[in-house]
């Protein structure tokens, strides 16, 4: 195969467009150097779309100065930032939302946010790249949970309740190496009631941050399947962040699906941001998720522009290479185009409905 069109799990570019307002037409729509995405790299590798992350930053004064260098130095346990306040995140996130919109009216036609799996579909069959509005921790969502409607009705289709620090609706897992994902208690109420209300919508639930008890939370109370967007494999690389097999055990009764993070911090077995790394730990976390889950199962969820890769995939040019890594490892035709591509689109629909 030539070119393989690639549906991706996670990217943080809405954070860059949030972060330099005033770089916006240039960041999304000319070739650039800086980042790991914008339209020109994405049409020109093959990128058929994926989900687009609202992410509220921590307050200035809450993010550590020297996280890179220690999270380069394990063994680490960094604090979490505290809780942010709806006042603060509901405003960002609207903001980003706004972007993303943007995205897609400056774009010529080229990037669709889309709402239903057969607009996802219709959009990638066009050649067209299909975005998935997602949150990454529901800070933006009060406990009445109106405003997921209000979300809902912008496009939102996929939300994680946290993204690691505390939210109203559970715990996330703290950045630890090595480390458990059991780290503290389930979801709250609230946060039970967050599930319920995202099956009755049919939003997807993103397991990616969420604590081990949160994870059996969601997983007793949803009757879609389990998804983590971005996560890897804990028996190969100990983090907090990355997915037990017991876990994946219970993602793969649901139906559900991974996405391999490139995040060199939950790709690597000594678990260091450095990026001077070959892809051979990258192929040893899709082994292990493919055993484990299923060749049906397992997708791409890079962590673009929100974390340091590998500098062999370097930016979104480089998935071909990991593709071509694949073909060599004899991954079968069959199952790259499963892994790039249609496995994410399967579960969107299994999720969604058609």
């Amino acid at each position: 195969m030539a070119d393989v069109p690639f549906f991706d799990g996670h990217n943080d570019f809405l954070l860059r467009l949030l972060e330099a307002p005033e770089r916006r037409d240039t960041t999304w729509l000319k070739p650039g150097i800086e980042g790991h995405l914008d339209l020109p790299r994405m049409k020109k590798t093959g990128f058929a779309g994926g989900f687009f992350a609202i992410y509220i930053p921590s307050l200035e004064e809450d993010q550590p100065d020297n996280r890179d260098e220690v999270m380069d130095n394990p063994p680490y346990a960094l604090e979490l930032p505290p809780a942010l306040e709806l006042e603060y995140a509901q405003p960002v996130a609207l903001a980003m939302a706004g972007h993303l919109m943007w995205m897609e009216r400056v774009s010529g036609g080229q990037f669709k946010v889309c709402r239903s799996a057969a607009e996802l579909r219709q959009t990638i069959a066009r050649g067209n790249i299909a975005a998935i509005m997602h949150m990454e921790g529901a800070e933006a969502i009060g406990p009445d949970l109106d405003a997921l409607h209000s979300f809902h009705a912008m496009g939102l289709r996929s939300i994680g309740p946290v993204w690691s620090r505390p939210t109203a609706f559970g715990h996330g897992v703290p950045f630890v190496f090595p480390g458990e994902p059991d780290t503290g208690p389930g979801l709250t109420d609230a946060g039970k009631a967050l599930v319920r209300e995202c099956n009755e919508l049919k939003i997807l639930i993103d397991l990616s941050h969420l604590n081990e008890k949160g994870f059996d939370d969601v997983a007793r109370l949803s009757d879609a399947p389990l998804v983590a967007t971005h996560s890897n494999a804990h028996a190969i690389t100990p983090s907090t962040r990355n997915l037990t097999d017991r876990q994946l055990a219970v993602i793969r009764e649901s139906g559900g699906m991974v996405g391999v993070n490139f995040a060199t911090v939950f790709l690597r077995p000594d678990g260091r941001r450095a990026t001077d790394m070959e892809l051979e730990p990258v192929l040893r976390h899709f082994d292990h998720l493919i055993e484990m889950l299923g060749e049906d199962h397992v997708g791409f969820g890079s962590d673009f522009d929100g974390a340091g890769i590998p500098d062999k995939i370097g930016d979104v040019t480089g998935v071909p290479a990991l593709i071509e890594e694949m073909r060599k490892r004899q991954y079968g035709d069959a199952l790259i185009e499963k892994i790039a591509r249609h496995n994410w689109l399967s579960v969107l629909e299994r999720t969604w409905g058609g």
